[in-house]
């Protein structure tokens, strides 16, 4: 469903986990933040054999069809329950620094305030020289009306039309699917109190504010070392 409305989807997987291999060629300890059901984790498992990752979700039903099909990965994934909106999120997380963290299509889902709050808590996880990935939609400037905005949405427009995917399903439906499936009923009434109301993007969440937020926090470096569009992967490093 997320390949039918994210195009370049595993162009960004593959510029993520190519980063990674280069980084740390041997072994290292990873963040998945916001995992879902586990897609980058999976990812970076395959490509990088000496990975051990810790996949972070607060949403019962992604958590449970992660653990289902992916288990522990022999023994490399972790999963843990933790809501980042809150101050002390990482305290949930297993002891120790951590070489590298990624993120994707998740963080947009955090309010500017929730954000660099976030980012203090992610900065405190991380030991001197870590990595962090961002693979996600990364407006310049959320909400202008440039011409180069307009650009990178009429391209957008047209490619969703070339491969016909402008009458591609909502998310609602798949939603909407996955709360009649019997085995998921205790985790989607968890869902259901956990959200109660519909959240979206926050139009604020660009890459000049995930930027800012980073250097806030305590990362030395912040650059962007791959992007279609405004589709980006930005990485802080620690």
């Amino acid at each position: 469903m997320q390949a039918l409305h994210i195009p370049e989807r595993e162009a960004r997987f593959e510029a993520m986990t190519e980063i990674l291999s280069v980084a740390f060629p041997s072994r290292f300890r990873a963040l998945d933040i916001g995992c879902g059901t586990g897609s980058l984790s999976e990812r970076v498992l395959r490509r990088c054999p000496g990975a051990r990752v810790v996949a972070i979700d607060h949403d019962p039903v992604l958590l449970a069809i992660g653990r289902n099909g992916l288990g522990t990965v022999h023994d490399r994934l972790t999963w843990v329950d933790a809501d980042l909106r809150a101050p002390d999120w990482d305290r949930s997380v297993p002891r120790g620094r951590f070489d590298a963290a990624v993120s994707t299509t998740a963080l947009h889902w955090l309010k500017p305030p929730e954000l660099r709050r976030f980012y203090k808590g992610l900065a405190r996880r991380l030991r001197p020289g870590a990595i962090f990935l961002n693979g996600d939609s990364l407006p310049a400037d959320p909400g202008s009306k440039s011409r180069i905005v307009r650009l990178a949405g009429e391209i957008r427009h047209h490619r969703a039309r070339d491969r016909a995917l402008a009458d591609a399903r909502p998310w609602s439906e798949w939603w909407r699917e996955v709360s009649k499936e019997p085995g998921l009923g205790e985790e989607w009434a968890e869902h259901e109190r956990r959200y109660p109301h519909a959240h979206g993007n926050d139009p604020a969440s660009g890459l000049n504010l995930h930027w800012r937020a980073l250097v806030t926090a305590g990362f030395r470096e912040v650059g962007v070392l791959w992007q279609d569009l405004d589709n980006r992967v930005l990485v802080g490093v620690r």
